[in-house]
């Protein structure tokens, strides 16, 4: 049927079946790289499932038995070429593989040296972005497998450091196809638990295919996307997944993992007791240098005597004031002296003083002193004034200096 589908017309099942496989066999030959599980053999034909590493994506995949390698086991990463094919009887989508090549730990380990370069590129790695850990935190996550040698070394160790420590501890597979995934979960689930302050993920050592799982992208991204502090505790020293670059603080073991996270009690108690000491100590020499001062400043004569300030203002206030009434007498004197002298010589120069020696003053009725005889005519009222007292006379002729 070429002519397009419709309400009225619509296509049969088969014929939308057969145009999807006719649509994926122009496809052709893919490359295709995943992680092998479900593996499994039946009548010579090899079936088996392969799975995305960084997302919960699978697909099937078929192949004759000699084309499967025989050291390919479950969780193995693959590149294999294959065709994909639509079976029309179910309606389902699968991979015809023609050749599988298991990816070695060399090309393992160049694929994630790439992926490092790519998320130290943006900024994941970088020491700002991480976060220092609680000094005593109210809860700790535990991301770890069941019933491991990692759970029982952070739950020993924190709980011998500090009794009074909570745990929540989320077990998960740390190994195969399924771990990344659910690490990552449980990582998750613990960010958003509000009384969990640290979360710590720890796994034993193991081959760097064992370790793939925390090297994964997915894995790395949620842990940096994270509001809580995450200590990464996987493997041995040597060992060096991609979570540790990313994880805010890296310890070398699950053991060193507990150390970093609860503080020693036994460690701290000595801590304040050497605290306390050396408050005691500092605070003692304060007492005591303060003691010194004390008695050094009362052996001064000021504070030994109070008033010895007082009787020392009193002796400069009675030499000031015997100064004073010195100057005073000293100023009455000389001023008195100066008026002395002041009153002899206006006593010197008063009209009264040359009265005093025989003299008289001649005034005329109208006050004005005569200086000249010509002045006077005969009969004229005068008033001499002499050193006691004044009379009243009358001019009866010239002088006798006019008449000769």
């Amino acid at each position: 049927m070429s002519e397009p589908s419709s309400a009225e017309a619509p296509w049969p099942v088969r014929t939308v079946a057969r145009k999807i496989g006719e649509w994926i066999a122009k496809l052709g030959e893919v490359w295709v790289e995943g992680q092998v599980t479900q593996l499994s053999t039946r009548s010579g034909t090899c079936f088996l499932t392969l799975r995305d590493t960084s997302a919960d994506i699978s697909i099937a995949v078929t192949c004759r038995r000699d084309v499967l390698p025989h050291s390919l086991g479950e969780g193995a990463r693959v590149v294999l070429r294959a065709r994909p094919d639509f079976y029309l009887g179910r309606g389902s989508l699968t991979l015809r593989a023609v050749e599988i090549r298991p990816i070695g730990v060399g090309e393992l380990l160049a694929r994630l040296e790439r992926l490092k370069t790519l998320l130290a590129a943006e900024g994941l790695f970088d020491a700002g972005r991480k976060r220092p850990l609680p000094f005593l935190p109210r809860g700790v996550g535990l991301v770890t497998g069941r019933a491991s040698a990692a759970e029982r070394d952070v739950l020993s160790v924190a709980r011998l450091r500090w009794p009074g420590v909570r745990f929540r501890v989320l077990n998960c597979a740390v190994q195969g196809s399924n771990a990344a995934a659910e690490v990552i979960g449980a990582v998750r689930r613990l960010d958003t638990d509000p009384d969990i302050q640290v979360i710590v993920v720890a796994r034993g050592g193991g081959s760097v295919e064992d370790l793939l799982p925390f090297s994964d992208e997915a894995l790395c991204r949620a842990v940096a996307a994270c509001r809580t502090a995450v200590v990464s505790a996987i493997g041995h020293e040597p060992d060096s997944p991609l979570l540790d670059h990313v994880a805010d603080v890296r310890a070398a073991t699950p053991t060193d993992a507990a150390k970093r996270v609860v503080p020693d009690v036994t460690e701290e108690a000595r801590r304040v007791g050497q605290l306390r000491d050396r408050l005691r100590r500092t605070t003692n020499a304060r007492l005591t240098a303060e003691l010194q001062w004390l008695s050094t400043a009362r052996s001064r004569p000021v504070l030994a005597d109070p008033g010895f300030l007082l009787h020392n203002r009193l002796t400069d206030t009675s030499s000031l004031r015997d100064r004073l009434q010195r100057q005073i007498r000293h100023r009455v004197d000389a001023a008195t002296t100066d008026l002395v002298h002041a009153r002899a010589r206006v006593t010197a120069l008063s009209p009264a003083a040359t009265l005093s020696r025989g003299y008289a003053v001649v005034q005329q009725q109208d006050g004005r002193v005569l200086l000249d005889a010509d002045d006077v005519s005969d009969g004229d009222r005068l008033r001499i004034r002499l050193a006691v007292g004044r009379l009243d006379v009358t001019a009866d002729s010239q002088p006798p200096s006019r008449r000769s």
